[in-house]
């Protein structure tokens, strides 16, 4: 076989049409018996690491690069030439300072010659192309543009140019053979060019997929990712089956004339030498005031810290305290600790509300001493090995919470203080999961809906789930995969792109802080306008990047917005002053009243807080360690021993002084770590290096750990569990029993933070619930949903919420007097800027009088027609007495008069601010002597301008029908279907009743010309789409429409990362007559009404004309009636008799268009009618 290396390939990280997973990649051309590979995706260098790694694990040479685009002119200018905005070109590392210029010129072509594609241009390929090696391309490449189009005197030009930047040892022509037919002339062109100029020539495949059988599945990954279906033939595809991973002798069979253009590849990958070097930190340094160190102003602030969080220790807590900095120094992390201590400190002196701690951070006593966390580790029996360990150094992980909106401030400071080109966000990339998957090929494959969604639901909906798993535990979705073909192509294309990137996003929280620009060591892109690594955490972390989470967190917000409230009538309240064993706070959390209280909220966790009845901090973290799937099976022993402190046992006397804080449960990480040190002697640093081998399951570490833990190891300084007095069988029994458990074991640090937040939440909402639920409705402000719900657990609390009001509103929600007032930020059509002036206008010109006065106070700030006309209809100026209906009449008027009179004292005719005012005070338009719109009216108007119902609900006058008709709760259905509840009530593809009312209707056309509809309706608790089909619109379009009340039955539909729906079977008027029809026909026997009676109270009745009881067509048309039966009632009228019949009850039918069509086909147009 010839010797070659592939050089010009596309791994999935070439999103829009990278077919090659690069595990696969590596490991097809290991088979294939080729020692070098390279990657060069469009534009990106991705997955650069992932790839250099998967090398080296199966001996295959990495050649690191990329095919850039090459802006026409300069990559400033949004132009392009004959149609094109940019060129290809393939660069090549050649050593780690091609890497380092490739690198740079990648991130420019994001920052700088963005346009369609991130560009680089002449210029800069002039600057950096020191150790690059240059390849001219596929087609798209500018001289192979030239060859094509006839241009060889362009070509040569271009040849000139490229041998200037680079020279003829790092200048190749690129020839590639896919049997396209101007590849020919192409390649013609090229060899002319290589013999001319002396170029070297390449062979390259452009490799897009890995085997031939691939293209197909190619074929619909850029079918998915542009959004079209493969029969589409407006779409862009490859034009042959040919880009794939070819052996050496396919690409000798393609150049036999051109043997030297296979050696070139061999000889370019030898020179290609980029190594990366992992685990080296680049710690950027921190700016120490002059005449320190970076340890000793570590050491100065540390010290100042402890003064004031230990005033009354006695030596213990210190040694701990030095132990720690003399750890942080001798892993080299001092700087890392005074740059979060310093933004940490930044926030907190701005007023910028920072959580308490986050993650294993918390176990340290120098984070507490600086102030980055606020919790006392030794309280909390929290360790600094779980955090940083000494016999395994790794980077420490300080994540940190922010208040949400204010999280910005923060990372700008952080940008500015260390250099905008030293900070950048981090990458992530959203993946093709299962399901995913699954609808995203249905849909390219133009599968219908409803197969696709049938196979799709056969997936389990859990974590980590992949097809293959979903195949080996799901017999039914096996059982459709060995029977029906279409079903297994769509598995199988499914199963190739599963687990791909589909698309990139800005991690929500990572920021990497660099000594030197970011560029320097990787690559960035930009999303969003906001410049991102291209790396993503993990390997970020593993080329020894600083990297750090600011975290968003709404409930710090909420907590400091519900204190300015709570200060102006207790100035000097703290939330973090208050008592931690508040006996209030405790009981309502017991009495299950956790709307709103961070991590407490959701109805399962719910149902574990009443159960538990939590009476102190360590309940509350107890309860976020062990609400998730692996240690739930604890709960019910936790709560029985909680309740029943005599059922608690211990294998051990050692173990109680561990354990008794939960009960004799093994909950967190932390009591691993202790049980270890305690019982065999281990340091909590070797402690942690088996907690982690246990949750790895790595067999071979702990079958030593085993011994070591019973018997001790006296090399490794263990005394074993033995020598502690601990019996054999129990040392072996509760090793196990830790094995088992330690996968699932939290880290306390992290539950203890966000128990103290929960309780801060839950006592705020205890004590000053007007305060706080004002304050949480406004961190919902655009999530309507979620205001409602908050709105209805207000009032449940007693706590009315009153609709906005120019005189007492602000831009949030606010307390006014025992109720909350809604804020003007929630009113559509008013804008942020316009709030602040209206509050502003009323804080110094005191309230406002009227209409009038408001509209005049308020012109020249920002008011228009729309505004004012949302304000009226949420009903902002209901307290001054005026009615909505006559506001809304005379609204242009006012506006328009205040127009002229600003236009005449422009023109010198009339003083406004002097007499003139009197004028116009005189000239008030009067009102018009009209009534109120209607209350449902009034509703609608409050829904158009804030989403929401405020002053009732259109479901009020019906509440006693929908319990009559035992209507499910639309928050039970969707509470149950979030997988929150442990005992759903309802599940996926259950049959459920609604009563509830339209809120809007929006129709679409299907493919084959049908209309279909997608239905929002609500009820008093939530509310959920309906998604009705063309059958069900046909039959029941005419009762839905906006604002009407209505009854109707579905199949719960749930997706994945969407809400769930409701596919509507049927519907009709929520009245009583429909409501007493549908219970008869459900208990027949049981009917209140009689048959005579429920027809006269039906909406509607089907009359058919008949020549006789005994004819013909009679069995036919009960046949038809029978296949679709309901609560229509049939009248017959037989011409032979003229008396109208009532039919038996079982031929109630249940009319649509096709059913009525049926029966005109049978009896004639005039012989069936509908009234």
């Amino acid at each position: 076989m010839v010797p070659f290396a592939h050089l010009h390939v596309h791994s999935e990280y070439s999103l829009l049409d990278g077919a090659c997973r690069i595990e696969g990649l590596v490991e097809r051309v290991a088979e294939l018996g080729q020692t070098s590979c390279a990657l060069t995706d469009h534009g990106v260098m991705y997955g650069v690491i992932d790839f250099y790694r998967a090398c080296k694990a199966k001996g295959i040479h990495p050649v690191i690069g990329c095919e850039v685009y090459l802006a026409p002119h300069s990559r400033f200018e949004r132009s392009y030439v004959n149609g094109e905005w940019h060129s290809h070109l393939i660069l090549l590392c050649e050593n780690m300072t091609g890497y380092r210029n490739l690198i740079h010129m990648v991130s420019l072509g994001f920052s700088e010659g963005f346009y369609m594609k991130p560009r680089i241009d002449m210029d800069l390929l002039r600057q950096h192309s020191e150790g690059l090696i240059c390849l001219s391309a596929c087609l798209a490449g500018v001289i192979p543009r030239a060859l094509a189009e006839g241009d060889m005197d362009g070509a040569y030009e271009l040849c000139e140019q490229f041998l200037d930047i680079f020279d003829r040892d790092h200048f190749y022509l690129e020839v590639q053979d896919h049997g396209i037919e101007v590849q020919k002339k192409v390649n013609e062109g090229l060899y002319q060019l290589a013999k001319e100029l002396d170029i070297g020539l390449v062979a390259t495949n452009d490799a897009h997929y890995l085997t031939k059988q691939d293209a197909k599945i190619q074929d619909v990954l850029m079918s998915i990712q542009m959004g079209k279906t493969v029969d589409d033939p407006t779409r862009m595809k490859f034009e042959t089956q040919e880009f794939y991973i070819k052996d050496a002798d396919e690409m000798a069979a393609l150049f036999p004339e051109h043997p030297e253009a296979l050696a070139n590849t061999v000889r370019i990958a030898e020179r290609c030498q980029v190594e990366f070097e992992f685990g080296k930190y680049h710690l950027p340094e921190f700016d120490v005031p002059k005449g320190y160190g970076a340890l000793q102003y570590l050491q100065k602030l540390c010290d100042e810290g402890f003064a004031k969080r230990y005033p009354d220790d006695d030596g213990t807590v210190r040694a701990r305290l030095q132990y720690e900095i003399d750890m942080i120094a001798q892993m080299g992390f001092v700087d890392y600790f005074l740059i979060v201590s310093d933004f940490i400190g930044y926030a907190k002196s701005n007023g910028i509300p920072v959580g308490p701690g986050r993650g294993s951070a918390a176990g340290s006593i120098v984070s507490y001493c600086l102030g980055i966390t606020d919790l006392d580790p030794i309280h909390y029996s929290l360790y600094f090995e779980r955090f940083l360990n000494p016999e395994r150094v790794s980077m420490p992980d300080i994540d940190v919470d922010f208040c949400y909106v204010r999280r910005p401030e923060v990372i700008e400071y952080v940008t500015e203080k260390y250099g905008k080109d030293r900070v950048a966000q981090i990458v992530t990339f959203g993946t093709m999961a299962a399901r995913g998957a699954i609808r995203d090929v249905g849909r390219a494959l133009s599968i219908p809906y409803n197969e696709v969604d049938a196979v799709a639901k056969q997936v389990p909906n859990e974590l980590h789930i992949t097809i293959n798993k979903a195949l080996a535990v799901n017999p039914e979705l096996k059982k459709m995969y060995d029977e029906k073909p279409q079903v297994r192509e769509l598995i199988d294309t499914a199963r190739a792109l599963e687990g791909m990137p589909r698309h990139a996003s800005t991690h929500a929280a990572g920021v990497v802080i660099t000594k030197d620009p970011v560029d320097t060591y990787v690559p960035l892109a930009r999303n969003d306008e906001q410049m991102v690594t291209q790396f993503t955490m993990t390997t970020l972390e593993e080329l020894g990047l600083l990297k750090m989470d600011f975290l968003g967190l709404r409930n710090l917000t909420v907590i400091a917005d519900a204190e300015k409230m709570i200060r102006r009538h207790v100035p000097d309240f703290n939330i973090e002053t208050v008592d931690m064993n508040d006996k209030a706070t405790y009981e309502m959390l017991g009495r299950g009243s956790t709307m709103g209280v961070f991590q407490l909220e959701s109805a399962g966790i719910t149902n574990v807080v009443t159960g538990l009845r939590p009476a102190s901090i360590e309940d509350i973290t107890a309860v976020v360690a062990l609400y998730r799937p692996g240690p739930m099976q604890s709960i019910p022993r936790y709560i029985e021993c909680r309740h029943h402190p005599e059922k608690v046992t211990y294998k051990h006397p050692l173990l109680e002084p561990i354990l008794k804080v939960t009960y004799g449960c093994m909950i967190y990480q932390e009591q691993v770590m202790q049980v270890f040190q305690s019982l065999a002697g281990y340091s909590l640093g070797k402690a942690d290096m088996v907690r982690r081998a246990m949750s790895k399951k790595k067999m071979k570490e702990l079958e030593k750990e085993r011994v070591n833990f019973i018997h001790g190891n006296e090399t490794l300084g263990i005394d074993g569990a033995v020598k502690r007095g601990v019996p054999e069988h129990i040392a072996a029994g509760l090793f196990d029993e830790i094995m088992d458990f330690a996968n699932y074991a939290f880290n306390k640090a992290h539950a203890v933070c966000y128990a103290v937040v929960s309780f801060r939440t839950a006592y705020l909402k205890c004590h000053y619930p007007r305060e706080y639920m004002a304050a949480l409705l406004t961190s919902v402000l655009d999530w309507s949903d979620k205001i409602s719900e908050y709105i209805q657990a207000a009032r449940e609390m007693g706590i009315r919420v009153l609709p906005p009001d120019v005189n007492e509103s602000f831009d949030g929600f606010s307390v006014s007097g025992r109720d909350i007032r809604f804020g003007l930020a929630a009113v559509k059509g008013v804008g942020r800027s316009f709030m602040k002036q209206l509050v502003e206008e009323r804080e110094t010109g005191g309230l406002f009088s009227s209409f009038q006065d408001f509209c005049e106070r308020m012109y020249d700030r920002e008011l228009n027609r729309r505004a004012l006309e949302s304000l009226i209809k949420a009903g902002s100026f209901d307290s001054m007495g005026y009615r909505r209906s006559q506001l809304l009449q005379i609204v242009g008027a006012v506006v328009d008069a205040i127009a002229q009179s600003r236009k005449k004292n422009i023109e010198g005719q009339m003083d406004l601010f002097g007499m003139g005012n009197d004028e116009v005070q005189d000239t008030q338009i009067a009102l018009p002597d009209i009534p109120e719109a209607g209350k449902r009216e009034l509703l609608a108007m409050e829904k158009e301008t804030t989403g929401l119902y405020l002053s009732g609900h259109p479901m009020d006058e019906y509440r006693e029908l929908a319990k009559k008709a035992d209507a499910a709760s639309i928050r039970k259905i969707i509470d149950d279907l979030s997988g929150e509840s442990t005992q759903p009530a309802y599940k996926d593809g259950m049959t459920v009743r609604l009563a509830c009312v339209i809120t809007s209707v929006r129709l679409k056309s299907t493919k084959n010309g049908s209309m279909m509809a997608y239905v929002t309706v609500e009820d008093e608790s939530a509310s959920i789409e309906l998604i009705v089909f063309p059958r069900s619109l046909q039959q029941c379009g005419a009762y839905l429409t906006e604002d009407s009340a209505v009854l109707l039955t579905g199949k719960i539909d749930a997706r994945e990362d969407e809400a769930p729906k409701v596919l509507l079977n049927e519907a009709q008027p929520l009245t009583e007559s429909a409501v007493n029809s549908m219970l008869a026909q459900q208990n027949p026997q049981r009917s209140v009404y009689t048959d005579q009676q429920a027809a006269r109270l039906a909406p509607q009745k089907l009359f058919l004309r008949i020549d006789s009881m005994g004819s013909d067509e009679w069995p036919q048309i009960k046949a038809i009636l029978l296949a679709q039966p309901g609560d229509t009632p049939v009248y017959l009228y037989p011409t032979d008799t003229r008396k109208k019949t009532l039919a038996k009850r079982e031929y109630w039918c249940q009319p649509d268009v096709p059913l009525l069509e049926k029966l005109r086909f049978l009896l004639g147009e005039e012989d069936v009618i509908m009234q």
